[in-house]
This record gives C-alpha cells, structure tokens and sequence, in this order.
C-alpha cells in the first residue's frame, strides 16, 4: 500500500483555540452507527494538533501520520503525532511580492504554493513544492526533494517543470498538487492576470494592457498558465507526458502538459483515485450583477473532469454564461463569445484561435444567493475542492469515517467557512450535496486531506489575509463509532457566603449521547484534606458547617464505564461583600462626551458592616472611571475592497458576555481573588500573538499551573466564538489605566470630548477576611457605550442580513439581503434619544443594491415607529476605490424613555428580495 491518496486535498484579497481537542469523546471499536446510517455531528471531535501558523497553504500526510506542511512564505513545516510539536525544516527562499502600477512593491499571492509526496515515498522519500523562486526572474518552479527522517535536503532539489509568469499586477496563481493511480502528477495554475481593471473577463487587447488579459494564460494553448497540467515524473527528475492530454504531443501551437485549461484560480484540486475524476474548485470574478454588452454575475465554480477539457476562461463563467467580446479602447461591448465555439484573436495570444468547447461547472454560485444551489448562503467566495473518501482504502484504519461517505467528495468554501460533502454518480452528475459537520467551526480551511488512521486532516489558514492569525491551525477530525462518554455540566447556587452555607448543586445540562443510565457521584473536598464527602445523586443540596476552601467534584459514568468530571469551587466561611454602582440621572446604556453622569456607590458586607453605618470608610471603597480600547471599541476602517467607514466605534461585546457568566465569582479587574486579577492576566500575555487562542480554550476546559495553586474551573457550556470575545476583552485591560483617580462614592463624572471608546464606571470593595479565610473581593462595573455603534456588534436576532468579516474587524459588515429584514440590539436605554444618523453604502456593481431606508423600531419588527431615515441613494459607480462611499442619512426620534429591544428594519418595497445596502454605523444623539 502506498500513501498518495491522503496527500490530497483564489486565495483571494478579501482569529481561538489552544492545542487539544474540542470535545473528546471516547473510542470504542463497537459500533453504535448503523452501516450507511448518517451520523450524529457529535461523533465527530475536532483536535488542534498547531496552532497560530504563518500562512499555512497545503499539507500531505505521511505514512507514519506525521504531517508536512508549508507556510507561504518559504516555510516547509513537519508535525509529529510522537512529540505533538511543530518544526520548521527547511526555509525555501520565495518571492512573495509584485509590483503595482506605480512601481511600488506590494505583497502577491506568490510564495511556498503547493506540497505533495511521490506515491512511492515509503521506498524514495521525495517530496515535491511548487513555488516562487526569490529573484529578479519571473517564474514558478515545480521541484522535487529527499526527505530524510525530519530533514529535507536541499541539495537533492530537482526542477521538473518551470512556468513563466508575471509579477507585475499580479496574483492567481494556483500551486495545488495531487497524483492519479498511475502514478501521473496534477498541478493547478492560475491565470496569472490581475483583475483590478474590471469586475467582469480581464480580456484587454490593448499594447501594453498583457497584465490584464487573460487571453494570454488561461484561453491561450501554449501557455501553462491558468491550466491543470498533468505529467509523470522520472526518476532522474525529468518529466514525460502521458497519454490522453488535451493536445497530443507534437501539436503545434500547444503544450502538451496541458490536461484542461480555461481556469481562473483553481487553488486547491483533487484527484479521485478510483474513477479518475479529477476535482477543482474555481475561485472567480467580482461582478455583482449582469452587465449588457460586457458579461454576468461573477460566480464561483466546483468543476469535475473525467477526461481533458476546456473550462471557459476568460470567455465564460458558471453554467457556460458568456462575457461580451468588449472592446477597451471603445468602452463598447461586441458579440457574447460562444461556449460550442470559443475563439481567442487576442494579441497577447500565443496559442491556437480556434479553441476546445467550453464546459460547464459542476457547481456555480455568486455572492448573493443561490437559487440552484441554496446550501451555499451567501456572502465571499473562494472555493476549493478536498479529496474523496472511500472506505476500501481504510479497511485496517483505526478510525475510518462511517459507510455513509463512501464515494463522498469533500467540497469546500475559504470564505463561508463551509465543507460540503457531494455524491456524484458513474457518469459525474451530481446527486447530492450536503453540509459537512455544519455546528463544527472552521476559520477559513485551504486544505484538507484523510490520513492513514481514517482521520482527515484540516489546514485552517486564519481569519485574515497575509497575516500570521492566531486561528490558524492544523486539526484532525476523528470520527468515533462507539461509546460516547458523558457531557458533564456543573453548577452551584452559590460559591461563597457565610456558615452555614446551604448550597444545592447541579448537573443540569449533564447528558449521555448514547442514551445510557448515568450514575452521579459529588464529591465535597475540603483543601485541608479532609476525608471526603461522597453525595450519590444527580442534584443534592450540601450544608457546609466549617469554614475552609472546598471543591465540589462530580464524576458521572455511563452504563459502560466511561466516565468525565466536571468540579466547582467553593468558600464557605466569609461572606462576599454587595457592591451597589447606579447611575443617577440620564441614559443607562450610552454616555455623551461634555455630558455629566450622576453615580452613587453603596456598600454593605456581612462581618464588616455597611458604607452607610460608617463602619466601611469611603477609602476603603475604590471607584474609578475608565475607558475600553482597542478590539472591543476601537475607530476602525474598513478597507479590504475599496470602501471605508470611518470613526466605526464597537461595543464590547466582550464584557457583556463576561458579565453574564460565572468569570467574576473568582477573578477581579485590578485585583486577586481565588483567580489572578483581569489586569494581571492582560498584562501576562500583552505580547502573546496566541493569547486569543489559548486563553479561549483555558476558559472553555480549565486549567491550572499558571497562577499558584488556584485552577480554573471548566465552561463547556461556553462556545468558542463567546470565550474568544471574552479574552479579547480582558486583553484590552493591558492598557487600563489603573491609577486614574480615583472618584468619591457618591458624584458625577463628565466624559472628555475626545473620549473614545466604552466608559467604564467601576466600584470596587475588599472586605477584612474571615474565620482564617482571604478577603473576597467584589466589584461592580457599569458600561456606557460609545454613541457610535456598528450595526455588525448585534450579538442578538436578526433577520435576512449577511454577515461579512473583513480583515482585522472586531465586527462584521452587515449587507442586507431584501426588504422587511432587520438588525436587533437587546435592551438599550432609549431614553433622551433625539435622532439617529446612519452610515450607509449601496454599491450597484458590487451588489447590485436596490437602495432603501432604515426603520426604528421598538420591541418587535412591527413595533412602535420611532422614526425612520430617508431614500439611501444607490451608489452607480464601478470603481472598486468608491463603490462602497457611505452615505449619511438621519432619522429623528420621538422621545421615549427606558429600556426597550431596538430594531433596525431595512425596507424597500420594490426590491423583493435583492440586496438593499451595506449599513456600517449608526450614530446615537441627544
């Protein structure tokens, strides 16, 4: 047996979790899945083998499940499952930069492109790379080296094939290798031209315009360029041409390394090694609507060929939709090129004029939604196409994927973040496409790849492009057949007061997925170690008599003696403190810069008295106000496709969620409590890149080790998404400025006019300790929002909007994707609102955007109408620099006080059901 087959599986210019697995659940070799039977999502774990990598393109598993993989940059990394640990073994020098039209360099899609090994590496070791040489000519290089253990020898490098390109306006560049059953190699390559001339076919015929015409590259015969090439690699390192290419050898006007050609950026291909078919997703253009007399809807293409072809580009899109045979010098439009009889008399043509006939996609869909193809949603586009399972191939596997994948290609999207599992039949047509592990969150996965045990392999490249992102990660996805053992959830009514101290705990959310009988059994364990007390039911209540420091353990086990443990702390002995913080006077959710804010502080604590006996000292009472920076109510701009909205202030969503959880039953801001103080742990990691990742799954399955003794209880309940915002928020305390002074207990506060950010009133008291216990500290807070807000920050319902991330947002963009949809923001104080003011882009070329008005309303959709903004005009140009210039538009308010649901409801009744606009902001005035 060889390993070929686990080694397989544009990036375009449009961050959570620490190494371990999400979810562990127990293996067993008997099998509670009926043979082709779908399985429960839950069977599936997702375990984070790397994390926070540096541009990580393609993978290929080795035979002994180590995995090789290369970072962009040049990198060529190596995963070992024995030491669990990543190491860089061999720097390739790349170009990784182009130059735009003013001559300046600028970062490419160029770089450490594709990896993949020889289908006998068990007896020779080579290992082949496609990529950018470093230097001055313009080329990628197809390359073939000896891996040696955990060595890569430079020295054996081999080139087989170079393909000239340009790197001037440049990017697509393809750079995926995959191997059939008789041993022939499959490298896809972009077309190599720059789409920053138009939306629609870059097919610009004008002297000096080649960068922009893909006429050149992928509608040209003899050129590599925007091709899958397919050859047998040699053994001294030369290469032959198989049989049944698109052109036979000796064709003039041809290469015959060419097996389908007319392709924009087939960034990841497969091959399935049983049929032949070979498998490419096909990232395309950016138009947003059909343009008469210059082309269609860009969309994205899952392609299948089951023998050489010609797949359309520069001359078609999707479902053979034709572009218009347009004339740049002109601006005019001519004839729609013929899919039967597709013809290139472009200059920059090298090749034959008359071409192969155009195929159509196996799956097209554009950025709105898809009536064909609805799974797809909506939203950024880059597809990408993984390798197909068949259970043959694992027989003696540990953990092979259950029957129902049998024949299943693994399709998937860069941008939605999603994996689509297709069932094709014997003559390639499509039967059914489905979500794969649809609850299981990826951050934009670029490679994927079934490795020996049964396992596929995910390489998730981050959130952001050219970027070194904290989510960026090598997973493994197990499937378990067997026993699942218990989900075990804790709580407790209270953790800290006074003896005797009742308190009843719980397992409420504790559930076997298997339907076994569980048995409970608590155990009370008293830090002085104590016999222990054992509790055999589900919920009991426990009266704590002595004052100590006390776990209370639950260990729950199914009927076939798998078990999990989940524990809670608890002080029994001094009682906490009650911090009161109100503000007096005006709006509870926002403050106004030059706009005084009346507080009052209260205080009372069991063994030390009350603030208002004079028993507790004004002093000893620590109220301060701060502001939140940063990720959680940064200005930011948005700027990754031409638009930009300014002075966009975020909520903090962060401590929203904080506050709602158990965080601060053991931790303060500034100071310690059984857990270290918020400020001391921002500080810790200030500078750790992988904070947001490993902090989030300390949260989500506990820990200890890192601050004394103490250990974090865990919070499986919390999801991932919830716990990475709350470490973002906790690092933003890095930079609070803790000695701000401090304020009286009672008073006003007057927010400066060039505060920025979210207004933190804080109060804070430490009590004197008890019975031989440490003090408790209790801290109260109260956040008054920026006034600017971005519609993105809604973390509550809404309906028929896309959500978009761009970059290094905090916050999504919100389109809005048909009239009578809304935005909704929980509970905010209304109260002295005078009006609202919007920033809004409606880009026609973008998405096709109809224009509209904004609704606000309260308390349902269809609630009371507090005001509403005038037409948002329809932005027509087609500059991708001012497509999306926001507009500002207003909506006055009738006066209404206290808390109420907000809703934003986008209308236009003409519309139906195309995009409207892109609300970024809205401004909240008294």
């Amino acid at each position: 047996m060889t390993y070929k087959r686990y080694t397989r599986q544009s990036f375009r210019t449009m961050a959570l979790l620490g190494a371990g697995a999400i979810g562990l659940w127990a293996y067993s070799t008997r099998s509670f899945t009926a043979p082709g039977d779908k399985p429960d999502e839950n069977r599936f774990t997702k375990v984070v083998l790397a994390e926070k990598l540096n541009e990580p393109l393609e993978m290929a598993i080795l035979p002994d499940e180590r995995v090789l993989f290369i970072e962009r940059h040049g990198q060529v990394q190596l995963y070992s499952p024995v030491t669990k640990q990543v190491k860089t073994i061999a720097t390739i020098p790349v170009s990784t930069k182009y130059k735009d039209v003013e001559g300046h360099e600028t970062e490419a899609e160029d770089g450490l492109l594709g990896i993949n090994i020889d289908p006998n590496f068990e007896k020779n070791h080579w290992v082949y790379l496609y990529y950018s040489p470093a230097g001055s000519e313009s080329k990628n290089s197809l390359t073939r080296y000896e891996l040696r253990g955990d060595e890569l020898v430079l020295s054996s490098k081999k080139v087989l094939l170079d393909v000239p390109v340009q790197r001037e306006q440049c990017c697509h560049t393809g750079g995926s290798i995959d191997w059939d059953r008789d041993g022939n190699l499959y490298l896809s390559t972009g077309d190599n031209t720059s789409p920053r001339a138009t939306l629609y076919a870059p097919i610009d015929e004008r002297p000096g315009r080649g960068p922009w015409d893909a006429q050149k590259s992928s509608g040209n015969t003899n050129d590599l360029r925007g091709k899958i090439l397919r050859i047998h690699p040699e053994a001294d390192g030369t290469y032959t041409i198989p049989e049944g290419n698109l052109f036979p050898k000796g064709t003039e006007r041809t290469r015959p390394e060419i097996y389908t050609m007319g392709h924009r950026n087939p960034y990841r291909i497969s091959v399935d090694r049983h049929t032949g078919a070979v498998y490419w997703g096909d990232v395309g253009p950016d138009a947003g609507e059909d343009s008469v007399g210059v082309g269609p809807t860009a969309e994205d293409e899952y392609n299948q060929a089951r023998k050489p072809g010609n797949f359309g580009w520069p001359y078609f899109v999707g479902d053979n939709k034709a572009y218009y045979d347009k004339d740049f010098t002109t601006g005019k439009g001519g004839t729609k090129f013929d899919p039967a009889h597709p013809i290139n008399e472009s200059p920059n043509n090298t090749g034959l004029r008359d071409l192969p006939p155009a195929q159509p996609a196996l799956i097209s869909y554009p950025a709105a939604e898809s009536k064909k193809f609805p799974i797809m949603g909506s939203g950024g586009r880059s597809a990408m196409a993984g390798p197909t399972y068949y259970k043959d191939d694992f027989k003696n596997a540990k953990r092979p994927f259950p029957d129902y994948y049998n024949g299943k290609v693994f399709l998937y999207e860069w941008m939605r973040d999603m994996i689509m599992a297709v069932s094709c039949d014997d003559k390639g047509g499509m039967t059914s496409m489905e979500r794969f592990l649809p609850n299981m969150g990826f951050s934009h996965p670029i490679d994927m790849a079934f490795g020996p045990n049964g396992d596929l392999y995910v390489l998730e490249y981050g959130t952001s492009w050219f970027l070194k992102n904290d989510d960026s990660r090598l997973v493994r996805i197990e499937f378990n057949a067997g026993n699942r053992k218990p989900s075990v959830q804790v709580a407790a009514s209270t953790k800290a007061g006074a003896v005797p101290l009742k308190v009843a705990l719980s397992s409420e959310g504790t559930k076997d997925f298997d339907g076994d009988v569980l048995t409970y059994q608590w155990k009370i364990v008293n830090r002085t170690g104590a016999q222990p007390m054992i509790l055999n039911e589900p919920n009991p209540t426990f009266t704590f008599q002595k004052p100590g420091q006390y776990k209370a353990i639950l260990t729950v086990t199914d009927a076939k003696g798998l078990k999990d443990t989940r524990e809670v702390d608890i002080v029994a002995g001094n009682q906490p403190p009650q911090v009161a913080l109100n503000v007096t006077n005006g709006n509870k959710s926002f403050y106004f810069p030059g706009q005084s804010i009346a507080y009052q502080v209260n205080v009372t604590d069991k063994e030390d008295g009350s603030l208002a006996s004079g028993r507790i000292l004004p002093k000893q009472v620590m109220v301060r106000a701060t502001y939140q920076d940063d990720a959680n109510a940064q200005a930011a701009s948005v700027s990754g496709t031409g638009h930009k909205f300014s002075e966009a202030a975020y909520l903090g969503a962060g401590q929203t969620l904080m506050e709602k959880s158990d965080c601060k039953a053991c931790h303060f801001t500034d100071k310690k409590s059984v857990g270290p103080a918020f400020i001391e742990v921002a500080k810790r990691y200030k500078s750790d890149a992988n904070a947001v990742a490993s902090l989030s799954n300390k949260i989500i399955k506990g820990g200890g080790g890192v601050w004394g003794d103490a250990i974090m209880t865990a919070h499986p309940q919390i999801t991932q998404p919830d716990a990475s915002e709350i470490v973002k928020y906790i690092l933003t305390l890095a930079d609070k400025k803790v000695t701000a002074p401090l304020l009286p207990t009672k008073g006003t506060y007057t927010p400066g006019k060039d505060d920025k950010g979210n207004l933190v009133l804080q109060a804070s008291y430490k009590d004197r300790g008890a019975n031989g216990l440490p003090a408790q500290l209790t801290e109260q807070a109260i956040v008054l929002r920026n006034p600017l807000v971005a519609l993105g920050q809604s973390n509550s319902q809404s309906k028929g909007i896309t959500l978009f991330k761009m970059g290094t947002q905090p916050y999504p963009l919100v389109i809005v994707m048909g009239s009578d949809t809304y935005v909704k923001f929980d509970q905010l104080d209304l109260t002295g609102i005078r009006s609202m003011e919007f920033a809004v882009a409606a880009p026609k070329a973008q998405l096709n955007a109809m224009g509209g008005r904004i609704e606000v309303r309260i308390d349902s959709p269809t609630g009371q109408l507090l005001g509403q903004t005038g037409d948002i005009p329809v932005n027509e140009s087609k500059d991708p620099a001012a497509m999306f210039t926001p507009n500002m538009v207003k909506a006055a308010i009738i006066p209404i006080t206290g808390q109420h649901d907000l809703y934003f409801v986008f209308k236009n009744e003409k519309a139906g059901k195309a995009p409207l606009f892109v609300p970024a902001t809205v401004q909240f005035s008294n």
